[in-house]
């Protein structure tokens, strides 16, 4: 499956430079597949997976293709974005395009970088944002109540209870509330969903500091985990705070790839930040990985937690899912303590399992289908 996530902010807080280094790690990978920019404002992104390599590597595979990630670069929001301010429709309508939305925020200092508003203050910049994509909820919901009145006037039973759902809608954006936020029934989804709404998008924060912050930020950032804990209450998902050095990350980024854990391990840091950032997005949308691996290839596939064994080999081409029979699936742990498929086979460590299995991030799997 493509997973798409929108990259905002206002002007001037690292958004481009964190885009940049995003495609410029992706393209310097040099390796047997293809990631480059697709578009002007678009970035194809590997999903760093270090089992990926170690199963090509026990599977003798000839290429790796690992999952993937699209970075959507969405230029600078300022107020007024909602009523076209900035082009700001034309932006607003990229987001309503994507899967989730990295919202970086401006957590450092630099008198040669120029705020928008004249200083830094994080909570500022993130309600600003929050309200431009509140407004043109409110526009679109607004729009939706028109045609929905004229059902009801007909006297159109779904149209009522859509209505209903709607002033429910209104009222908590009006009260400056994300979409995300509202408890809403099955039945009531299926009135949601058709909106696309913004602030109904999973959001997480990239808090954009200086090289001297990382690994864990600094007092601006502070405020940005505060704020995230508050959108968390009451049972809701908190959004997660990546703490992430744009500039940091962009020297990573030039860096040949041999040379990158090096470079990361001098600067006392585990992972880069641009690998914390993807982890995170496929945490906040619920995706695990199952893998194939043989000769020709070792391949992550990307799916939701929760499918069943059917729908995870559709992803991989529909026939599979329409003639399927059986998957022959291996724990990645096993297939790395056995060193191979035919001796996980032989230890008994390969299952067959059927249509009902939940598949678990981590399976090697084969898939037995007939059409």
């Amino acid at each position: 499956m493509a997973l798409r996530v929108g990259i905002v902010g206002l002007p001037n807080v690292g958004k481009s430079t964190l885009f940049n280094a995003l495609c410029a790690s992706a393209s310097a990978e040099a390796a047997n597949y293809p990631f480059c920019t697709i578009e002007p404002n678009v970035g194809v992104v590997p999903v760093p997976d270090a089992r990926l390599d170690r199963l090509a590597a026990l599977a003798g595979s000839a290429q790796t293709i690992p999952a993937t990630v699209e970075f959507v670069d969405i230029a600078g929001l300022v107020a007024g974005a909602s009523k076209g301010e900035g082009l700001g429709n034309q932006f607003l309508a990229h987001i309503r395009e994507t899967d989730a939305v990295v919202h970086v925020v401006r957590c450092f200092d630099d008198p040669n970088v120029v705020h928008v508003e004249g200083a830094v203050d994080p909570i500022r910049d993130v309600e600003t944002i929050e309200t431009e994509l509140l407004l043109k909820d409110l526009d679109t919901v607004q729009k939706r109540k028109e045609r929905v009145a004229k059902q009801v006037k007909v006297g159109d039973k779904d149209a009522r209870a859509e209505a209903a759902f709607l002033d429910r809608l209104e009222q908590h954006l009006g009260d400056g509330k994300p979409a995300r936020s509202l408890e809403v029934s099955d039945a009531e989804a299926a009135f949601l969903r058709p909106l696309f709404l913004l602030s109904a998008k999973p959001i997480l924060y990239a808090a954009n500091v200086a090289e001297a912050d990382l690994p864990d930020g600094n007092a601006y950032v502070e405020q940005v985990r505060a704020r995230a804990e508050a959108e968390g209450a009451g049972g809701r998902t908190r959004p997660p705070v990546v703490v992430i050095s744009a500039e940091f990350e962009a020297q990573v980024a030039a860096l040949p790839p041999e040379e990158r854990a090096d470079f990361l391990e001098a600067a006392g840091l585990a992972e880069s930040g641009l690998e914390k950032l993807v982890h995170a997005a496929y945490r906040l949308l619920g995706l695990i990985t199952y893998f194939t691996a043989g000769p020709k290839e070792a391949r992550a596939w990307t799916i939701r937690a929760g499918t069943k064994a059917p729908a995870a080999a559709g992803v991989i081409h529909t026939d599979f899912e329409r003639g399927f029979i059986r998957a022959e699936t291996i724990k990645y742990a096993d297939y790395e303590r056995y060193g191979s498929e035919a001796a996980a086979r032989e230890a008994g460590a390969m299952r067959s399992e059927g249509k009902d299995y939940v598949v678990q991030d981590g399976d090697v799997m084969l898939f037995r289908f007939n059409v």
